[in-house]
């Protein structure tokens, strides 16, 4: 047997802003899904739920640790962790304390993934200056790191003011929090989370798989080079998943959904419309949309890892406006049939 791996699933929590002419699929009833969502994840043996921080009008969740901590109190064995902690507008101090609260309640179940976010509506909001976007992440990563390691923090520096000898509380049920560095695939960012002994999560969410090598090869020799053992490297890999009984069917069903996904968050980022060329360019067997069959889904994840030699797998769920119906489908056909099949295949426990 190779060594474990694990698998999960994640969400943004898509929500369609309310106007007069229009309800929408707002934030109390895609919340709602979402904690059935979890609870169905758990139920059926999935590893894993990770719940992005966004703050904008088309995303559910500004504060992942308030619907961790609500699924926490719904689930019983699936660790639970943001995806990601926006950290460069977050005090670092308060993401501990939020995130240790979560534990207690889940009873030593949560994570922490940390990232620099795909959007920047927060360092306004919060005040900070997006001049300093990549001091403001290293700095209060520093920090993070410190809080989760030592009760008593003794700490300073330029963006925050110093912790004189004094304890954060409370603590994590067992040691520490387990932290996560995400990234979407720049040198840096590999060797960030290397130097600093982090498990690494890479987001591919366009493109093809493949072009991510480099980036992962990089991770891995530079984590070994700073005293990892082989055995304890951690890689995650992150995709957007949508299964279905009949491949051309799901597909179909998704199309509409993912294109407008993409042109909403594209719109601002100049990007082309998506056209169904582009969609089932991504869906072909090395492309980087797992959206399809069972079977298909499953020679994806197969093929990925073949590539990376990962240890967690993340399917992002939930993805759009998605009628939560068709996503509880997705998530038990990933849970009964895709995971049991990639770990027969691959050998793992």
């Amino acid at each position: 047997m190779n060594k474990k791996i694990e698998f999960g699933l994640m969400t943004f929590a898509d929500a369609a802003p309310e106007t007069a002419a229009n309800t929408g699929l707002n934030a109390q009833q895609r919340i709602k899904d979402l904690l059935e969502e979890i609870k169905l994840a758990d139920e059926l043996g999935i590893e894993i739920y990770g719940v992005g921080e966004h703050h904008r009008p088309d995303y559910a969740v500004s504060s992942p640790t308030t619907v961790l901590a609500a699924a926490a109190a719904i689930t019983k064995n699936i660790k639970l962790t943001s995806a990601v902690t926006v950290l460069s507008s977050e005090d670092p101090v308060r993401v501990y304390q939020q995130f240790a609260t979560v534990d207690a309640i889940s009873g030593g179940r949560a994570e922490i993934m940390a990232g620099r976010g795909s959007f920047i509506e927060s360092f306004p909001l919060f005040g900070y200056d997006l001049d300093h976007y990549n001091e403001l992440f290293e700095e209060k990563l520093d920090l993070l790191l410190e809080i989760n390691k030592s009760e008593i923090v003794n700490w300073s520096g330029q963006h925050r003011a110093s912790i004189n000898n004094l304890g954060v509380y409370p603590r994590a049920v067992e040691g520490e929090i387990p932290v996560w560095l995400a990234a979407g695939g720049t040198p840096a960012s590999a060797i960030r989370a290397a130097k600093l002994h982090l498990p690494l999560m890479l987001a591919i969410i366009g493109g093809m798989p493949q072009q991510f090598t480099p980036f992962i090869n990089l991770y891995k020799k530079t984590a070994l080079e700073n005293g990892v053992k082989s055995e304890d490297l951690q890689i995650g890999i992150n995709n957007h998943m949508f299964i279905g009984e009949d491949g051309e069917k799901v597909a179909n069903e998704y199309y509409p959904y993912y294109a407008q996904m993409l042109d909403r968050v594209g719109r601002s980022r100049g990007w082309q419309p998506m056209t169904r060329q582009q969609f089932e360019f991504m869906r072909s067997p090395e492309g980087s949309l797992l959206v399809g069959s069972v079977g298909q889904v499953v020679d994806k994840i197969v093929y990925e890892h073949q590539l990376f030699g990962f240890t967690r797998f993340l399917g992002h769920a939930s993805l759009g406006f998605v009628p939560h119906e068709l996503t509880m489908k997705s998530i038990e056909l990933y849970a009964t049939q895709v995971i049991p099949e990639v770990k027969r295949r691959l050998g793992v426990l």
